[in-house]
C-alpha cells in the first residue's frame, strides 16, 4: 500500500516554508513506488532515510544510480524531470571499499553471535578451532545452517564442498586457517579482511552486506534426467540458497508465455543477452544427453558444472553458443 510507506524523518525532506515535498522526497517515492525489487532493499532505503539528508546523498552517489529493478531499468530511466535525471547521472564512487565501509556505518554487517564452522580441516586444526571457540565463548557447528557466520578452510583455494558453497551464497566470512592461529595468539578475534578468501567468497559476502538480491535472483531452473557428476538434491539446494526457483516442467523456448517474460536476472551482465535469459535447463555432462541448441530464446541449456562454477565465482557466467 503506497499510502503506508512513510519515512520517519519525512520532515527533513520537505520545504519548511511551504510544506512542499523536496527533490529528495520525490526520489524516495520513486524508489519505493517504482524501483522496489525486494523487501530487503526497501528496508535498506528506509534505514538510509532515517539517517537524514547527508547520509542519503552519500549513499546516492555511491550505489543508487547502479541499482536495477526486475525489468533491468535503473533509477535514471524513471526520472520525471531533467533535474532528477541530471542528479542521478552524476559520477560517483562505486568501489567495493567505499560501499562496504558505508554498510558498516549503517550496521548492515552480519550481526549477532559468532558461529564457526570448519570445512576440510584435519583433526588437529579442528581441535584448535574448538579451542578458539571455547576461549572466546562462541559456538562451533558441524554442519552448515543459517546461524553460521564464519567458515574456516585449511588454505586457498576453496573446495567445492556444500559447506563452502552454501556459506558463499549466504554471505558468510570464508577464512583461511591462519585466522584461527592469529586469533589464538592474540586471544581475541582478529580482523577478518586480512584472512578472507578473495574472489567469489568475498563478492558473496559484500553482496549480502549490501542487501542486494541473491545470486540466482530472477532465474528458474529445470533439472533434466539423472545426475551422476553432482547430486541433484545438492544442486537444488544451491539454487534455493541462491534465490533461484525450481521448475517442475521442462520449459519450451517456443512457448508464448516463456517469450513474453520481460524480467531480467539481477546478476547477469546488463548489456548481454544473458540478462534476459531467465530459464535454464541443467543436465549432467557425463550423461549421453547433448543439447542440439544451447541457447534458444530465453531458455538456455547448461551442464551442472556451470552451476557450480557460478556459485564459486559468485556470478552468472557466460554460456557459449
Amino acid at each position: 500500500d503506497q499510502g503506508e510507506i512513510q519515512p520517519r524523518n519525512k520532515e527533513k525532506f520537505s520545504d519548511s516554508e511551504n510544506n512542499q515535498p523536496t527533490f529528495l522526497w520525490k526520489l524516495w517515492k520513486l524508489h519505493h513506488w517504482r524501483l522496489s525489487r525486494r523487501e530487503a532493499i526497501c528496508q535498506k532505503w528506509c534505514r538510509v532515510f532515517c539517517l537524514g539528508r547527508v547520509s542519503f546523498l552519500v549513499y546516492l552517489k555511491s550505489t543508487f544510480p547502479f541499482t536495477s529493478n526486475i525489468f533491468g531499468h535503473k533509477p535514471v530511466d524513471y526520472a520525471e524531470t531533467e533535474e532528477m535525471k541530471s542528479f542521478l547521472m552524476q559520477p560517483g564512487k562505486n568501489d567495493s571499499s567505499s560501499i562496504i565501509q558505508y554498510c558498516k556505518n549503517l550496521n548492515y554487517c552480519k550481526k549477532g553471535p559468532v558461529v564457526l564452522l570448519g570445512s576440510g580441516l584435519d583433526p588437529d586444526q579442528q581441535l584448535l578451532l574448538s579451542k578458539l571457540a571455547t576461549i572466546l565463548k562462541v559456538t562451533v557447528c558441524t554442519d552448515f545452517n543459517n546461524s553460521v557466520t564464519h567458515v574456516v578452510i585449511p588454505a586457498n583455494p576453496v573446495r567445492t564442498t556444500m559447506k563452502c558453497m552454501l556459506a558463499l551464497l549466504s554471505g558468510c566470512w570464508i577464512l583461511t586457517f591462519m585466522w584461527v592461529e592469529a586469533s589464538l595468539r592474540s586471544g581475541t578475534f582478529e580482523p577478518e579482511e586480512k584472512y578472507e578468501v578473495d574472489g567469489g567468497p568475498r563478492q558473496g559476502r559484500l553482496n549480502t552486506e549490501q542487501l542486494l538480491p541473491k545470486l540466482f535472483d530472477g532465474c528458474y531452473f529445470y533439472f533434466l534426467g539423472i545426475f551422476k557428476e553432482h547430486k541433484k538434491d545438492d544442486l537444488k539446494e544451491l539454487v534455493k540458497a541462491g534465490g533461484g526457483q525450481i521448475l517442475l516442467r521442462k520449459p519450451k523456448s517456443d512457448n508464448d508465455v516463456t517469450q513474453t517474460i520481460n524480467t531480467v536476472a539481477y546478476h547477469a551482465e546488463i548489456t548481454s543477452d544473458q540478462s534476459f535469459c531467465t530459464q535454464y535447463i541443467i543436465y549432467d555432462a557425463s550423461s549421453n544427453y547433448k543439447p542440439q541448441n544451447v541457447r534458444q530464446g530465453k531458455v538456455w541449456e547448461v551442464p551442472s558444472r556451470w552451476l557450480i562454477d557460478c556459485v564459486m565465482s559468485f556470478q552468472l557466467l557466460p554460456v557459449k553458443k
